[in-house]
Formats: structure tokens, sequence, C-alpha cells
């Protein structure tokens, strides 16, 4: 061992040299456990910059010695210090922040196979075969359906090491772990559940086929397939984000203690190409920051996207590695199969990991795609050591060199590791081929995520690959193979997922019911609110702190918010029911001596998500989702500036429809012109209109708090106490007006979308005038239409009909079902939608709200009468809520003005009472359009 007054005299020198090489001489010193010192000499004797080799060479024995006589973990430590050492000296510059290109398990800590390798690869081999028929006969059949073949191909090992043991299914004993599925890799998914008996052959004959009701989609979807798919992974990106959430939210469950989570795991099968994508690493540091080791991310490294390389002049293992072990991830890389292992074990002077670590995935390809020779030629043979390393293998032998994620042992010790980490999440890095088994079809091919289609010749090269049992007859039909239900592979099969608690992926539809409270017990101050001012933001918030109360609804509300708390007046809800951290609070917060101080609990409620909607949102499916889960139904509240939900996350939104959530969506501070000063970012006129577009989701603008009240009870009864896959979007202001008390008889009115407001032409006493019109108001705008309605009585003598109306989204949607069933049904009495019972006959119709014309335009075509709208068409800007009304025209003067020229083009008025108005209001007729400045 080296003395101190060795050390101490030559330490800064010989840490500013390890620092040059700090990757070579001391990471692969730690992760490679040499076995004896020849590794020194050769590290030291490449390195011609080395001023004093001697001394490296017994720094690295030191080290070697240390490694073999106390452990990895000393090692480690040892590396920490030298490390943390060299940064206090000032020598230690920027190293590379990661390891050699090559497995990260050694060979010694590898471990037996539990499994049988002989089934699993037979196995294996039957679900390559399956999913490659599925999708050429499909196309075979009609040429336009698409569908992936190379994605599974190169996953298939990751699949069944997962399938056949660690994946846990919906009877083990610690729970149900949940699965993401790489989406290209669902014909594998479904060749997997044919051989376990759970879809047909006829299922599998009619992938992509779904419309006659038996076909499979195309991708996971628990919309299409409620009993089969757990969750969406089509829309690349969404998957390892709402991955991070969902295993986030097991912990909050079960600090909680709602329910028993601790066992379970969260698994994400992705593609190295998904990670460029903003929503697959938005979250990584979340998950390293929350210790979540019960998630585990296996990213397929086949070095292809859908056109080329992910990363043609670079390595995208390596650059992964830096992305997931920067942010606190455990990092696994499974590179090298079995047959590797022996010419590692020779290579003395590690001449493969340099070689590895100077070859691009753009080579890394095309080596893939061509045979043994050209390999040997190309690859071996450029480098004296390596030609030497191989000199005793054939092509054949060459060729056979497997990658790492094609090797079950190599997986086995990958997942096995992962799941026994410890407080972090692990990214397993598996390198794989993209059509791999394919040969010449499509392995390793710029044109592998297009192959569709084999030709025969082509098909049966990959059944003398895999193995299989199978005629010509059967190539040329492209049928599926079943071994018989005796069979020792399938027998097998069954037995293993027995052992890990039944099949999956299997989604569970219903759970238990939830007791809602009545309306009246958190409500009653909206149903009597007499006139007092609020804005329709701070009775929702009043409402939700009353909700929270009720011992049985209470603890399930999982109130959510993107950093905004006090924006929306929810302040008081921190105190209340606390912020969840998973580690409670570590500090003193500045305001703790405020009645709403900032107050994080390990038990807390709220989930503060910071400034990330897209994590806000992700965080609310998994809430959203909790029934189907975890069997223990919640009622997630995501409150959010309107114009940041389905404009910034609608793809995760579509998700969350597709995924069946459950859970109310607030859009606050909505409207173009009620957050006055924000501006053109902030404004929101059109959300409505995404919203509409999702078939699941009931979206509703109400006007007044005793409408959202009624709103609330109703979708909390129907996602709670029914059961029903639907979801809540309700936009509400932060503007301040007089809130009336509920009428009677309305609240029916109000969730079908329209009722009619009392005390307009009928309490004039004037109602029998020539002319009379229709106006219809939403949300915020509602004001403005009544005042409306008083100016065209008082200054114009002209009766008004005044509706509120709650959603035109919902009132198109049953006048759609309703015209739907009358074109079906010509024999029958026709049936009547709600838009035609409430505005009967040819009266002129002027509908106002805070939103795109296109908006209440969606009932037009279901109104007799002329059908005007207004709204606010163009960007927003910054200015006070009357001014704003003024420029896009939805102010009570531009309503006068509308309802007007609709009786002159009805000819109920002379055309002059259009400039008697435009001069009275000093309306200005040159002024542009909203939608064109």
């Amino acid at each position: 061992m080296l003395q101190t007054g060795h050390v101490n005299g030559k330490i800064e020198r010989i840490f500013s040299e390890m620092a040059v090489n700090w990757p070579r001489n001391l990471i692969l010193a730690a992760s490679m456990n040499s076995k004896d010192s020849s590794f020194h000499a050769a590290s030291a004797n490449k390195d011609s910059h080395d001023s004093d080799p001697e001394e490296t060479r017994e720094w690295l024995s030191a080290f070697e010695g240390v490694m073999r006589a106390c452990g990895e973990e000393r090692g480690r430590f040892l590396l920490k210090k030298l490390e943390d050492q060299a940064r206090e000296l000032g020598v230690l510059g920027q190293t590379q922040p990661f390891s050699a290109y090559q497995n990260t398990i050694p060979l010694n800590r590898q471990g037996p196979y539990p499994g049988n390798l002989a089934f699993e690869e037979r196995i294996t081999a039957i679900m390559r075969w399956n999913a490659l028929a599925m999708v050429a006969r499909a196309n075979k059949a009609y040429g336009e359906l698409g569908g992936h073949i190379a994605s599974y191909a190169s996953a298939a090992e990751i699949f069944e090491v997962g399938f056949n043991h660690f994946f846990r299914g919906p009877e083990a004993e610690q729970g149900a772990d949940l699965v993401y599925f790489q989406p290209h890799s669902a014909p594998g998914v479904y060749a997997r559940a044919f051989l376990e008996g759970r879809l047909t052959s006829d299922a599998l004959a009619n992938y992509r086929q779904e419309t006659g009701g038996k076909g499979l989609c195309s991708y996971p979807h628990p919309w299409l397939m409620p009993d089969f798919w757990q969750v969406p992974s089509g829309s690349m990106g969404i998957g390892p984000i709402s991955a991070i959430y969902q295993a986030r939210f097991m912990r909050y469950m079960h600090d909680r203690g709602l329910a028993l989570t601790d066992k379970r795991h969260v698994w994400g099968v992705f593609g190295d190409g998904e990670m460029d994508e903003p929503e697959s690493v938005g979250a990584l540091t979340l998950a390293a920051r929350e210790n979540l080791d019960n998630l585990t991310f296996i990213i397929n490294c086949n070095l292809q996207r859908l056109d080329g390389p992910v990363r043609g002049n670079g390595q995208i293992i390596q650059e992964l590695e830096a992305l997931f072990g920067g942010a606190g991830w455990n990092v696994i890389k499974v590179l090298w199969g079995s047959e590797w292992d022996a010419l590692f074990a020779r290579d003395s002077q590690h001449a493969l990991l340099r070689r590895f670590a100077a070859t691009v995935d753009g080579k890394y390809q095309t080596l893939g795609a061509k045979d043994g020779a050209y390999n040997l030629a190309n690859f071996f043979n450029e480098d004296p050591e390596l030609r030497g390393l191989v000199a005793h293998m054939t092509n054949e032998e060459i060729d056979s060199l497997k990658r790492g994620g094609h090797d079950l042992r190599k997986l086995y010790a990958a997942y096995s590791s992962a799941r026994a980490h410890k407080g972090a999440p692990t990214v397993i890095l598996a390198k794989t081929k993209k059509g791999f088994g394919l040969g010449n079809a499509g392995e390793s091919r710029m044109t592998a995520h297009q192959t569709k289609k084999l030709e025969t010749d082509e098909l049966k090269q990959v059944r003398n690959r895999l193995q299989l049992p199978l005629t010509d007859a059967d190539i040329e039909y492209l049928n599926f193979f079943r071994p018989a239900e005796n069979a020792p592979e399938m027998n097998y099969l069954r037995a293993r997922r027995a052992e890990l608690g039944g099949f999956t992926p299997s989604r569970r539809r219903e759970s238990e019911t939830i007791e809602v409270p009545t309306l009246k017990s958190y409500g009653q101050f909206a149903l009597l609110a007499g006139g007092k001012e609020m804005s329709t933001t701070m009775a929702a918030v009043r409402m939700f702190g009353g909700l929270l109360k009720d011992k049985t609804l209470g603890p399930r509300i999982v109130p959510i918010v993107a950093d905004e708390a006090r924006t929306f007046g929810m302040a008081n809800l921190f105190r209340q029911v606390g912020i969840y951290s998973p580690v409670g609070q570590l500090y003193e917060p500045e305001d703790a001596g405020s009645m709403l101080s900032y107050r994080e609990s390990k038990d807390g409620q709220i989930l503060e998500e910071g400034i990330t909607e897209a994590g806000a949102i992700s965080s609310w499916v998994s809430a959203a989702t909790s029934y189907s889960v975890h069997g223990v139904p919640m009622l997630p509240i995501y409150i959010f500036y309107s114009m940041f939900g389905f404009q910034r996350v609608g793809d995760l939104i579509w998700a969350a429809a597709d995924q069946r959530a459950r859970g109310f969506l607030f859009g606050a501070t909505a409207g173009r012109t009620t957050l006055g000063g924000e501006g053109l970012q902030h404004q929101d006129g059109h959300s409505h209109l995404a919203a509409i577009t999702v078939p699941n989701c009931r979206a509703y603008d109400p006007a007044y708090s005793y409408e959202l009240a009624v709103i609330l009870d109703h979708g909390m009864r129907q996602m709670l106490e029914k059961q029903e896959d639907v979801f809540y979007y309700v936009t509400v202001m932060n503007e301040n007006y007089a809130q009336p008390s509920m009428p009677d008889g309305v609240a029916d009115h109000i969730i079908k979308g329209m009722y009619r407001l009392d005390g307009h032409d009928e309490a004039s006493g004037r109602s029998k005038r020539a002319a009379r019109i229709r106006l219809l108001g939403s949300g915020a705008i509602l004001q403005c239409v009544i005042t409306a309605a008083v100016l065209l009585e008082d200054d114009w003598h002209v009766a008004s009909e005044v509706f509120s109306v709650t959603s035109f989204g919902e009132l198109a949607r049953e006048a759609r079902e309703v015209e739907r069933w009358n074109r079906l049904h010509p024999d029958a009495a026709l049936r009547r939608s709600h838009v035609e019972a409430m505005l009967p006959g040819k009266e002129a119709v002027v509908a106002a709200t805070d939103y795109v014309r296109a908006y209440p335009q969606l009932i037009a075509s279901y109104v007799e009468g002329r059908f005007v709208t207004l709204g606010t068409d163009g960007f927003g800007r910054s200015d006070t809520r009357s001014a704003l009304r003024h420029f896009f025209e939805v102010d009570q003067y531009q309503i006068v003005l509308a309802a007007l020229d609709a009786l002159v083009r009805d000819g109920k008025l002379k055309r002059d009472v259009l400039s008697a108005a435009i001069r009275k209001y000093n309306i200005n007729p040159d002024a542009p359009a909203s939608w064109t400045v």
C-alpha cells in the first residue's frame, strides 16, 4: 500500500493525471472487476502522456486490492472520496458522465438463470412468428391496415423476461404491477395472449379491423379493449411521464393509508427514439427526487427511429446513461449477450472497449444488418488486437454474437437488480436489433419500421431461424402456431403466470362505489346566494373545502395544482389538508405564523406539482384511474389556468380519455376577457372547442355558483356512484358579480346545457311587442346578455327571452344523437332535442360567449330561426374587462346591435335602426375585426 507521505508528496500531480483519464482509470476499474493487474499495465502503457507509469500502476493495483479484499461498496466509497478531494484541490476537470460501453452487471454477479431457457426461447420464437403473421396477414388481405413487425422483434426477449419472471398479475399477493408496453410492440402482447388462451385466432386474424366488433386495436387502448389494456402508450412520450406519476401516486396512496402499494412496481418498456420527446424526460428528476424505487424503465435501444438511426453519428446508449444518471437514476446497461463473455475474458488489453467507444450507432446498425463475414472485415479486422482476439472464430460464430437485449440471462440479471435496488428508480438500457430474427427481410434495415409484408422465401427464412414446425402451406397462408394444450412449453407458460398472479395486461373496470354527500351539505351558500357577489372560482374552492370535510368522500379527494393555488384562492387548504411530500416538511416555512402557511406533510392531500402542466395532468390521470389501477376510487380535482389545459396538454387529456379517467378538470380564469391584464398567451377563448372533441369529456361553462354546484353534484354521482367512464371539464372565472339564488326546477336543464332565465320580457309587462329576440349567454358574458336585454327593451322596445347556456357542447351532443336516431328510425315518432324544445319556431337567436364563435355555432344547425353568434375570435391582449369586451364585440352594446340586425334581416325592423344604434352606443363601424389584428 502507498505510504501517507508518498501520497501527500505527489497527490496533486496524480489527481491531475487521473482527472484526464477519469473514465478509463477509475470508472472502468470499478465496473470491470479485472482479474489481474494486466489491465493496469495495459492502461498505463496506452497513456503516452503518463509521466510516471509505475506510480499509476501502483495506484491502480492498490485500488484493485481494496476491491478484492473489501468489496465493491468500499471501492465506490474510495472513488467518491478521491473525487471529492480532487474537486477541493481544483484539479478534476470535466468528465464524461457515462461508463464504458459494456454490461453494467459483470458475469461473476450475473447469477444462475431461474427459468427453463429452452422453453422460454421456444415460447419467444412462437411469439415472434405469430406477431409477424398477424401484421403480414392483415396487410396481405387489405394492404392499408399498417402495423409493425420489427419493433416487437427487437423487444421480444425484453417482454418475455418480464412476463415469465417479473410482471405481477391481478391475483398476486403483493398486488398487481402496472406495465407500460412499447406501443409498436402490441402484436407481441397479443401473440402471448393467444398462447395463454385469452385471445382467439379469429381475434388475431382481425388485427386492426375493429369496427365489426371482433378485432384488435393497433396500440394499447383501454377505451377499445377495456378488459385487456391497462394504460395507453400509443402517443410517443406519454408513456414515460405517465409511468413516473403512476409510481409516485402509488406512494401517495400508501403514505395516506388508502391502499397497500409498497410492494407493487411500475414497469415501462419504451423505445430509445421515444426518449427525444420532452414528456419522456421531463419528470425524470421527480422520480429520483422522490426515491421512486418502485419504478423501472427498460429502454429498447435498437438504435433506430422510424426513418433511420436515433443517433447515427453518436451513441444513444451513452447519451441516455448520462441523462438518466445525471437525473439521479440507477442505470443498468445490457449491451452484449453471453456469447461475448469469453471474448471479454480473453481481452486483457481491453481492445473491445476501446473499439466500442469509437464506433458510432450508424455503423452499429450497418454491422447489425450484415453477416459475420462483413463484421469480421469491417469491425474486428480493423484493429490488430481484435483480429487476434477472434482469430479462432468462424464467420458463423461471429454472426451468432448477440446483443444483450436478446439474451434472457443478461436481461434477467438486469431486471432482478432493478427490482432489488433501493432509493432510486432504475433504467435498463438494453441494446437490441430492430427486426431481430427477420434476416434480410428487415433485421437492422433502414426500412425495418415500414416492413408490413414479407415474400414467401423471406418467411421461410424466418421460420427456419425460429426453428418452428411450420409447413410451406402454413407459410403461404400465414397460419398462426399454437402448441398443443399439454405441450411442455404451454404448461410452463401457464405455470409462470400462475406464480406471478395471473395474466397481464388485465384491466379492472369497476370498484367500490363512494357515497356522495347531499348538495346542501357543501353548496347551500351557492343555492341560496341571494345576490352576494363572488366569482365562480371562489365558489368552487369553497365547495371543495366543504367536500373535503365529508368523512366518506373527503379522504378520496385529490386536489391538484400546478403552482397556482394562491391565485385560485386555495391557500386555506394548505393548512386544512396539507401538501403531500414523501419526506414531510424538513424546514420551517417563512409564513409559519400565518393561518394560510405553506404546510407539507407525508400524509398531505394536495398534490402541488410545481410549474409543470404535463406533470400535473399526469398526476390527475393517476388519481382519475385509481379505481381501475388500485381498486380504490378517488376524486381528483385539478385546477389550472384554462389556457394551459387542453391547448398545453391536449394529448395527455386525450390519453386520459382513452384510459377511462374519472375526475374534474377546472379551467380557472377562463374566457378571453375575464383575465384582463394577462394578455395573449393567458387568455383562453377556445378550450371548450377542444373539450367537445373528446367523446367522454363533459364540458360546462357555468355563469352562476348554483349552476356550478349542480354540475359538481351531478358529475360526482355519475362517476362515483354510477361509475360512468366520463370526466368533467368546468370553466370558472375570477370576476366578481352578484350571484342569484337558484330558481326552482332548473337543475335538470342546467345539466342538459340550457335553461330560460325569468324576469325579462314578462316582467316588463310588454311581452306582446311585435319584435322579439332570443338571447343566449354563457359564462362571464351572460351578464352582458342580461344588460343587453334591458337595453333592447328600454331603447328599442324589443322584447327578449334570455337563456343561460351552461354547455353548448352538451346541447350539441344530445342534438346529434336525436338527429341520428330520427334519421335511422323513419317509421317511429320524431324525437325532439333539448335545443329544439327550448328554441322552437323561427324567432331569431343571438348567442354570445367569451369563446370563439365556433363554440355557440355547435348548435346552429339545430335551430330553425336565424342564428347569430358573437365571440372572442383572435388573439387575446392586455386591458380591462370592459375594454376587451368592447374590442372583441361581445359587450352589451354589440349584443344589442347584433339583435337589431337579426330582426332587420328577418323583416321585423327597418334598417335605419342600425345606424341609430351605432350612433347611440358610439360604435366605430370601421374598427378592424378582432381576428385580423
